[in-house]
This record gives structure tokens, sequence and C-alpha cells, in this order.
């Protein structure tokens, strides 16, 4: 009997715990759970009002789009590729934790840019921190490690270095918190480097970025960006949290 009961507890127990759960969330929506705890979408998959070019007021006309619920770059009937420019938010961000999904193209190159700071006459990546997205296998040039998918890059070199193969989905997140960053793709934190310290200043003098006084003196607060490198590359379950 004691056994029995037992038994029938933990299948209690258990049909809790299971209708505790929350259902699989669909692609580009939040749960009830993300909801309450503050976080908002990007991309709903249908609508990209909440992204500008950079530069621009209005989305570039050419080289951005929405294929298969996500954000695509370079598709061929949109032009030239890399030649619509960066997206941006149209909102900005100081501290905050974002999320989202991206896949790329074979040798495909983009990154995800934060802390963007419009810079008149200039690119954004004079002045925003990178986290290199990259098909490195089948990429043409050699490239450092601080190159690879999941760095800050040219600063912080990911580790592990656990990409996926082009055409399959990553997950990142990136957290900045009062100056402290954290970079995580597919579930293991792979950067983590604290700015406007000695250790940034020492970082950004060693890099390419040395000659940016805009990047040494990193802006607290700036855009989110997607970055038109032309290589083709799809974003999706694009969710931010302030903190």
């Amino acid at each position: 009997m004691k056994t029995i009961s037992k038994f029938l507890l933990a299948l209690f127990l258990i049909s809790i715990f299971f209708g505790c759960q929350e259902k699989e969330v669909p692609v580009n929506t939040l749960s009830k759970s993300e909801i309450k705890d503050g976080w908002e979408l990007l991309f709903d998959g249908h609508s990209m009002d909440q992204w500008r070019g950079y530069h621009k007021s209005d989305l570039p006309e050419i080289g951005w789009g929405i294929q298969d619920n996500a954000i695509f770059c370079g598709a061929s009937d949109m032009g030239e590729a890399g030649s619509g420019g960066d997206l941006i938010t149209r909102e900005m961000y100081s501290n905050f934790d974002l999320k989202l999904e991206w896949k790329i193209n074979k040798a495909g190159n983009s990154g995800i840019l934060y802390l963007v700071t419009e810079i008149p006459d200039e690119p954004a990546w004079h002045g925003a921190i990178e986290m290199q997205i990259l098909d490195a296998v089948d990429f043409p040039m050699e490239l450092k490690p601080a190159q690879l998918s999941g760095s800050a890059y040219d600063l912080v070199a990911a580790n592990p270095d656990n990409v996926k193969p082009f055409g399959e989905w990553n997950q990142i997140e990136i957290i900045v918190d009062n100056g402290h960053v954290e970079q995580w793709q597919n579930g293991a934190k792979v950067a983590e480097y604290t700015l406007w310290t000695p250790e940034w200043e020492a970082m950004v003098m060693e890099s390419k970025f040395k000659d940016y006084p805009e990047f040494l003196y990193m802006s607290k607060d700036g855009f989110i960006g997607l970055q038109d490198h032309g290589g083709g590359a799809w974003f999706r379950n694009i969710k931010i949290k302030k903190l």
C-alpha cells in the first residue's frame, strides 16, 4: 500500500510540474513569463517597424527584407550584396539583456552591433562593439581567433568555439550591465570584458579600433545593430530586456 501511495504521489507531482510548464513558444513571440519579466520583442516575424537604416530615418530601400519569418540581409533581388547598409533599432539602450537567433549562408559574414553611436560620415563599426557571426569553415580568408563567431570582434576571442555550421540556427545572448559585458553563444559564455577600464583601453589600443576615439570612449547608451556584410544572414526571435 505504501508503495502504491508513493507511486501515486510521484505521478501527482510530475503532473503538477509539467502542467506548470509553458507550452513551446512559437518563433518571434514572447512567453507569459518573458512578458512578466519585462522582455520586449524587436521583431514579430511580419514587421520591421522597430528598425531603420544607420544614418537613415527609414529602412534601406535595398538589401534587407523578411524571409521565412526572419529579418534577411543579402537577397540577390534586393540589390548588390552589402549595398543596403546596417540596420539599427529605433530605440537606444544602455543596460540590457539581448537575445536572438541567427543563421548565415556558406562563407557568410555579419555581426550583431551594440552600443551603436551614429557618427557623422563614419560607418557604424567605428563606434559600436560587434559580436561576430561567421561561417569560418568556408570563409576565403585566414582569420584570427578574435575574428571568429561569438567573439567581441578583434577584442576578445570566443571560447569555446561552439558555432554551428552555416544554414543552422545559432542562439546568442548579449548582456550589458553598467559596463560589464557578457556574450553567450549556444548556451555557453564565450566572451566577457568590462568597458571603460584600463584593461578595456589596453584591448582597444591593440586592435583595429585604436585609431577611432569614439570606440575607445564607448558611449554608455546606443542602438542595437544588424550588420550588412553582404554574406546573406537571417535573424529571428530578437528580444530585449532593459536592466
